[in-house]
């Protein structure tokens, strides 16, 4: 029986864990060969094809790349979904943690594009779907770095969109709430009343609780399925009403 993505080969970067973990299922399940990189791929899906690459290097990604078309024989779709977090108010943070977070959470995406482009260009189905967040549309308390480098991806990913429509090469990106991930289980932690902050970031969204990766996978998938060829240039909030729902208190 065919599968919406069969004969599709897609890159999922940060697709060891968390939302690109979920990415790289539904991708598998759907009929594609996906490719996950990673800094440690010892965890990544067994079915997938794990590549070590560091989306802050750029010679490590091109290599990266080249393993993939010399695996596979070309690339359809890139989900660009590596990134790090960062707290605190614009005081908190050095230049050389602003540096490192741009480096990985914007200048990793054009690395990657950029090595895939060439290969994007001569698939029927081209697609790079890039993970960015609430925190580009949302002013969120203590997230000052983390959301300048996300407002960054979601420019970026129109500009890219721009660029390569009439290549054809479609680019969107997913925005999130706060979703249940390791970065954010390793921040509860760190909490001095973890269930306290756990229950506030629950609240914070107005369904209730965290979004999962799972949802946030089904919105990257229809970005990236061939079906959606007339989406591009667009975000999608996965976020629980968080973006543009006003609830009166219950």
């Amino acid at each position: 029986m065919s599968k919406e993505f069969d004969n599709l080969v897609a890159v999922v970067t940060g697709g060891a864990s968390g939302i690109g973990a979920a990415v790289v299922s539904r991708l598998l399940e759907a009929g594609a060969r996906v490719a996950v990189f990673d800094i440690d791929v010892a965890s990544a899906h067994p079915d997938a094809l794990g590549v070590v690459a560091d989306v802050s290097d750029d010679a490590s990604v091109r290599a990266g790349i080249e393993a993939v078309v010399a695996q596979y024989g070309g690339i359809d779709i890139v989900v660009n979904n590596a990134g790090i977090g960062a707290q605190g108010s614009v005081e908190d943070n050095p230049d050389d943690e602003w540096a490192r977070v741009f480096n990985i959470n914007v200048t990793g995406i054009a690395r990657v594009s950029r090595a895939a482009l060439p290969h994007l260009r001569t698939s029927p189905s081209a697609a790079i779907v890039n993970t960015c967040s609430i925190a580009a549309t949302a002013g969120l308390p203590q997230r000052a770095l983390y959301s300048a480098s996300k407002g960054a991806v979601l420019a970026l990913t129109r500009a890219m969109a721009a660029d390569h429509l009439r290549e054809g090469v479609r680019v969107n990106c997913v925005n999130p709430g706060t979703a249940d991930t390791p970065w954010v289980s390793r921040l509860l932690q760190k909490a001095d009343d973890p269930d306290a902050e756990r229950a506030a970031l629950n609240a914070r969204q107005p369904h209730g609780r965290l979004v999962s990766g799972d949802e946030i996978a089904g919105a990257i998938l229809y970005l990236a399925s061939p079906r959606s060829g007339s989406t591009t240039g667009t975000s999608i909030a996965v976020d629980g009403g968080m973006q543009n729902l006003r609830l009166r208190p219950e």
